[in-house]
């Protein structure tokens, strides 16, 4: 036997042995997003690590007893398919962590995390403790150092941006030169009438690049002729 368990140790010390330091590493990177309050934490990680650990362990044990089959045997088997399989079923459990919420998509990372939570699992699962160590580093490293880099880092903002104001002439013209004044790019906009009452609603998404005083921007908003009402978000 390969690893940290030498050839004396019994098979079943072995695979305990593996799935508590998957659970283990699972749970450390589980931990991070349970601080930041993300859905997919501490148990969701150490579960997907142990349950990919398992999986390995399986598809190793079936190897092992039925190696001796040849191609000619009614019985054939893969075990890269399970390792396979469990990637196709993290990619489904990671689509389950990522919401959209307007113009922003919120848990890429995390189901980033689930994805190299179950290669972990499945790297200690065959007895590469080494790796599956090294990557538990990584990913802790970039989880919390990472960020403070992106944080300096000047990007652009998204914001959804809803202007509601009395039709006055020219009023579409007073919108475009107060987001061209703010530094404001839309990406996408909805103009909508009201006949009756008199008013036009703009719905935006809207780019700024670096900082953004949102504070600032609504009531430079507000200060528009006719503006009614003026929501950022």
């Amino acid at each position: 036997m390969q690893g940290w368990f030498p050839e004396p140790w019994p098979y079943d010390l072995v695979i305990i042995g593996r799935l508590l330091l998957a659970a283990l590493l699972g749970a450390a990177i589980g931990v991070e997003r349970e601080v930041h309050g993300r859905p997919a934490g501490f148990r969701t990680h150490l579960l997907v690590s142990v349950g990919a650990c398992l999986m390995m362990v399986v598809s190793e044990h079936f190897f092992v007893k039925y190696h001796a089959l040849d191609s000619l045997s009614a019985v054939r088997l893969d075990p890269a398919r399970v390792a396979a399989q469990i990637v196709t079923g993290i990619g489904f459990l990671g689509a389950g962590a990522i919401i959209k919420d307007g113009a922003l998509v919120r848990g890429m990372t995390t189901a980033a995390c689930l994805w190299v939570a179950a290669g972990i699992g499945m790297a200690v699962g065959v007895g590469l403790y080494i790796p599956s160590l090294a990557v538990t580093a990584l990913a802790l490293g970039s989880l919390l150092f990472l960020k403070k880099m992106e944080r300096r880092l000047a990007r652009e903002h998204y914001d959804n941006l809803t202007l509601l104001c009395e039709d006055l002439p020219g009023q579409r013209q007073r919108v475009d030169e107060f987001l061209q004044h703010n530094g404001l790019r839309v990406t996408e906009m909805a103009v909508d009438k009201d006949l009756v009452n008199g008013h036009l609603r703009f719905d935006l998404v809207v780019a700024c690049f670096g900082q953004c005083d949102s504070v600032a921007l609504v009531e430079a908003a507000s200060r528009l002729p006719g503006m009614r009402k003026v929501r950022l978000h």
